[in-house]
């Protein structure tokens, strides 16, 4: 890497850096405000309240890299153009293309991060931060797995693989103990929906009870089961569809198709995961045209602005079109490339009015 693009580089992920704790931190504020409500229910004092803000903080960062971007190269970017070493390195035989070249190269950077903060950190963490905010407030015994959830309620103790939606479990495993804590019964589910009153309508039920040496066995289409677990327990540990995995969309997606069940939703869902860490890179670009095609002596304050509009209004048009896309059965990839396609498209147009 030439001198010059390490050091476009460097300024680049240093502006997006200082955007990004800015935002997180005057995200944080709201969020400690909205917090600081329950403190004081069960044991959720200000300690817990950290803690969760503190597991949270993947998931904010995830959702406000492409906005710290745009923020922090207009920043750093309209600081080279006022200090006049934009031109100086336009002077010296570098193209706007190799400039351009320069910040894509940062924004490879960030994309590669914001992708493995929203894989691999982000939906466990956030599973975390709201078991411990369940479990501190209402005092009620549960452990969020790795994968999937577990209850005790008395000498039963459940244990839920999957959870997809408040309302919708599966692979669902009960085991009951007797007095003397041997295992008693033992059941497994394939499936459960809510129906109410703490109860769920079982699919593909097996039970088994063990009794003098002895273990009887038999199998359900379908059962009704009463149990401890209702739809606010689950919704502690169900994490928005936009917010899951790629892994856990995936298999989701599959487990709806074989039960023939409408998969439009997240199968956007799907799409907009893979596409959001590329938003980075778009937003890298529109942030160009407002600062090498502007003129020297613009303040900074003008150029945030600038940002901020950009970032509020790509958001309202992703969601817009993302609803549209549900409501009218458009195809998903298509609904989920729309509004960064619709962007790049200026941003490009802009870019090449700069030449």
């Amino acid at each position: 890497m030439k001198v010059l693009d390490r050091y476009v580089v460097k300024e680049v992920l240093k502006g997006t850096l200082i955007a990004l704790l800015m935002l997180y931190a005057l995200f944080n504020l709201f969020t400690l405000k909205d917090e600081l409500k329950f403190r004081g229910v069960g044991d959720y004092d200000l300690t817990q309240i950290l803690f969760y803000i503190g597991l949270m903080a993947p998931r904010y960062i995830y959702e406000l890299m492409p906005s710290a971007a745009l923020l922090g190269s207009l920043f750093i970017l309209g600081g080279m153009a006022n200090n006049r070493e934009l031109v100086a390195m336009r002077v010296s035989g570098v193209s706007l293309f190799g400039i351009l070249r320069s910040v894509m190269i940062a924004g490879l950077i960030l994309v590669v991060f914001s992708f493995g903060i929203g894989e691999f950190v982000a939906p466990d963490a956030e599973k975390k931060a709201k078991v411990l905010r369940s479990v501190a407030k209402t005092q009620r015994p549960m452990t969020r797995m790795k994968k999937g959830l577990w209850l005790r309620d008395g000498k039963q103790f459940i244990y839920v693989r999957d959870i997809y939606t408040e309302g919708d479990i599966a692979n669902i495993y009960m085991y009951e103990l007797d007095d003397n804590r041997h295992l008693q019964k033992m059941l497994k589910a394939k499936r459960g929906h809510y129906i109410d009153q703490q109860q769920w309508q079982l699919e593909k039920v097996k039970i088994s009870e063990f009794e003098n040496n002895r273990v009887e066995t038999q199998r359900k289409k379908e059962m009704t089961w009463s149990s401890v677990i209702d739809p606010d327990l689950v919704g502690v540990v169900t994490v928005k569809p936009e917010n899951l995995s790629l892994n856990d969309l995936s298999n989701y997606i599959t487990f709806l198709q074989e039960n023939k069940q409408d998969v439009a939703k997240y199968e956007l869902a799907f799409w907009a995961r893979l596409i959001n860490p590329f938003i980075t890179l778009v937003m890298l670009l529109v942030s160009a045209p407002f600062v090498i095609g502007v003129g020297r002596g613009i303040s900074l304050g003008p150029r945030m602005m600038i940002g901020i509009l950009i970032g509020m209004g790509f958001n309202i048009i992703d969601n817009a079109v993302g609803q549209m896309g549900v409501v009218y059965g458009l195809n998903p990839l298509f609904v989920a490339l729309l509004p960064s396609c619709l962007m790049l498209s200026g941003a490009l147009y802009a870019i090449s009015r700069l030449r």
